[in-house]
C-alpha cells in the first residue's frame, strides 16, 4: 500500500477514499493514536475552540447518508469496546440494553453506544462507530484494494480537533492493524516544512513488506514497549550533542520506563515539536546559548513562547540557508545516531527585515506528568526517512532529501 501524503501547517495528511460512492477526505496521519475518524455531517459538524480553521478548506465532511456501504457498527464487535475508554468497556453497552452474557459471547446486535475519544493535549472527538469501504492503493498507482467493514469514527462534535485523523498506533482500531499490517510495517519521508499546503509536492506513505526492505543507510533502533500504553511507539534517547561539543546524556526516564510504566520517548507524528523533560531540556539550551554568538530576539520569544529565538544576519534580505547555528545530533539505543537536517531544529519565524531574520528553536519543554518523558515531534522528523519495523520491533532513521525522493517516485505534479 502507497499513499501520498502532504504537507500541512500542522502536520501531514493523508486522503481516505470512503464509502460507495468513494468520498475523499483528508486526515491527519497520527502515529500517536489508534482510531481513525472523520468529520461527518457538512453543516452539522461542530468544532469548539476552532476559530483558526473556520475557514479551512480542509473541512470536508463524510455524509453516511450519501453511502450504500455505510454500517453503524455493534456491541458485538470489539471495536466498540475499544472506542469505549471507560474503566469498565463493557459499561456502554450494557447502559444501551445489552445483557452481560450476550457481551461476553460477541452476540449482542444493538448498536454501538455514541462515544467520546480524548487525545493526551486535551482534544475530544465524539461521534458514532461506522463500518464502511475504504479504498487504498498498491505500489502500482492504478491499483486499487477495496476494504469492506473498515471502522471509524464518524465525529459529530469535537473539542480543538478540526480535522480528522488516520490512526497509525499498535492497537486493533488503528489502520494499519484492519488492513493487516501490523505485523509488517510503514514508513513516511516528511515532507520539509517550506511545503505546507503546496498542492503539486507529496511524499509518499509506504505501508507493508516494501516500507520494511532493506535499503540505504537505515540504522534502527529497537522500539521499548511500555506496560501501560502498549499501542505507542516508544523509542530510547540517549543524548544529544550541539556542534562539536560532547554528547549531553539524556537522563534515564528517556530511555526506560518507571515501575508505573511512564518514561520512554514517544515518536508521534501527532505532535508538531520535539518536547524534553527538564532540567534536561534546560541543559540543551544553555549549551546551545554558549554556541551561538546572535543577538537574541527577546520580543519573538515572548511573543512565540519559543524559547530561544535569534536574529540571523542575511544580507540583501534573502533568508540564509547556511548559517553558523550549530547542528543537533540526537543519539539513540544501540548507537544510533541522527544529525538532524538544517531546518530541523531552528526555523524563520518571519520573511527577512533589515537583513535579518528571526530564527527559534523549535524544542519545547515538557510538562510534568505520568505517561512519555519525551516526545519526537514530526518537525524533527523532516527530511527523514523514517520505518516503523513492527515485524522486527525497531525503528529506523535516514536523513533524506524527501522532495528529491518524492519527485524521483512520480509523487511532484506541475501545473
Amino acid at each position: 500500500m502507497v499513499e501520498p501524503l502532504r504537507e500541512a501547517r500542522d502536520g501531514y495528511l493523508i486522503s481516505l477514499n470512503i464509502g460507495t460512492p468513494s468520498q475523499v477526505i483528508q486526515v491527519y496521519l497520527d502515529t500517536g493514536s489508534d482510531l481513525t475518524w472523520v468529520p461527518c455531517g457538512n453543516l452539522s459538524f461542530d468544532c469548539m475552540d476552532c476559530d483558526d480553521y473556520r475557514n479551512d478548506k480542509l473541512n470536508a465532511a463524510f455524509s453516511p447518508s450519501y453511502s450504500s456501504s455505510t454500517l453503524r457498527d455493534t456491541c458485538s464487535s470489539r471495536f466498540c469496546t475499544d472506542v469505549h475508554s471507560s474503566d469498565n468497556p463493557y459499561d456502554p453497552c450494557i447502559i444501551a440494553g445489552c445483557s452481560l452474557s450476550t457481551i461476553l459471547k460477541g452476540t449482542c446486535a444493538w448498536p454501538c453506544p455514541s462515544f467520546a475519544y480524548t487525545y493526551g493535549a486535551g482534544g475530544i472527538v465524539a461521534g458514532i462507530l461506522t463500518r464502511d469501504t475504504i479504498r487504498v492503493h498498491s505500489a502500482n498507482p492504478n491499483v486499487v484494494r477495496e476494504i469492506s467493514n473498515f471502522a471509524f469514527g464518524c465525529v459529530g462534535s469535537t473539542y480543538h480537533e478540526p480535522i480528522g485523523l488516520a490512526g497509525f498506533g499498535r492497537g486493533s482500531l488503528s489502520l494499519p492493524s484492519q488492513l493487516g499490517f501490523l505485523q509488517k510495517g510503514f514508513s513516511h519521508c516528511f515532507l520539509a516544512f517550506k511545503y505546507a499546503n503546496n498542492p503539486n509536492i507529496s511524499s509518499p506513505l509506504v505501508i507493508g513488506d516494501v516500507a520494511i526492505a532493506p535499503k540505504g543507510d537505515l540504522q534502527f533502533t529497537p522500539m521499548m514497549n511500555s506496560p501501560i500504553y502498549p499501542n505507542y511507539y516508544y523509542i530510547g534517547l540517549e543524548g544529544i550533542t550541539v556542534g562539536n561539543t560532547s554528547v549531553t546524556t539524556a537522563p534515564n526516564n528517556l530511555r526506560e520506563f518507571d515501575s508505573q510504566g511512564n518514561g520512554g520517548l514517544l515518536i508521534d507524528s501527532g505532535t508538531t515539536y520535539t518536547h524534553l523533560p527538564e532540567p534536561f531540556y534546560s541543559q540543551l539550551l544553555s549549551i546551545l546559548e554558549l554556541a551561538i554568538s546572535y543577538p537574541r530576539a527577546n520580543e519573538v520569544e515572548a511573543r512565540s513562547g519559543f524559547d530561544l529565538c535569534y536574529k540571523v544576519p542575511c544580507p540583501n534580505n534573502t533568508n540564509p540557508m547556511n548559517d553558523d547555528l550549530p547542528p543537533i545530533t540526537l543519539h539513540f539505543l544501540n548507537n544510533v545516531t541522527l544529525l538532524l537536517p538544517h531546518g530541523n531544529s531552528f526555523y524563520a519565524m518571519r520573511a527577512p527585515i533589515n537583513s535579518s531574520v528571526v530564527k527559534c528553536l523549535l524544542f519545547q519543554r515538557m510538562d510534568d506528568g505520568d505517561g512519555p518523558a519525551g516526545v519526537f515531534g514530526s518537525f524533527q522528523q523532516q527530511n527523514v526517512e523514517v520505518v516503523y519495523d513492527l515485524e522486527n520491533g525497531r525503528l529506523g532513521f535516514q536523513p533524506m532529501d524527501c522532495a528529491l525522493a518524492a519527485s524521483s517516485q512520480g509523487l511532484l505534479h506541475k501545473g
